[in-house]
């Protein structure tokens, strides 16, 4: 029932997107050292808002995200991956994921509190 409030789906695909962002830094720096490897990056929350906006989202607001592949320079070996660049995306998720997870819970309370169960 809650779950249904549209902004609660929205802090939810918020959640989702910063999940999905660290796993594709995981993955980027996994791949640091294979030779001809090329970096991914996802899209970001904005364009897959939009995208559902517009109705080109099969799945509205529990949709996939997309990745593309990242605009960075290669290596000598042909690698695109900047770990600088993944350390920073990685903790960016990681604040993206808890702000989504603050602002759903004090949402929570706040829908409680006026219902008067707490």
């Amino acid at each position: 029932m809650i779950s249904e409030l549209p902004m609660f789906q929205i802090l939810s695909a918020m959640a989702r997107h910063a999940a999905e962002s660290q796993k594709v830094s995981a993955t980027n720096i996994s791949h640091a050292d294979q030779p001809g490897y090329k970096a991914a990056q996802i899209e970001s929350f904005d364009t897959f808002l939009d995208r559902v906006r517009m109705g080109s989202e099969s799945g509205g607001l529990n949709g996939s995200f997309r990745t593309e592949a990242a605009n960075t320079p290669a290596a000598p070996n042909g690698n695109t991956v900047s770990l600088e660049r993944e350390l920073f995306n990685s903790a960016d998720a990681m604040g993206q994921h808890q702000m989504a997870l603050t602002v759903y819970t004090k949402s929570l309370d706040l829908l409680r509190t006026a219902i008067g169960k707490r």
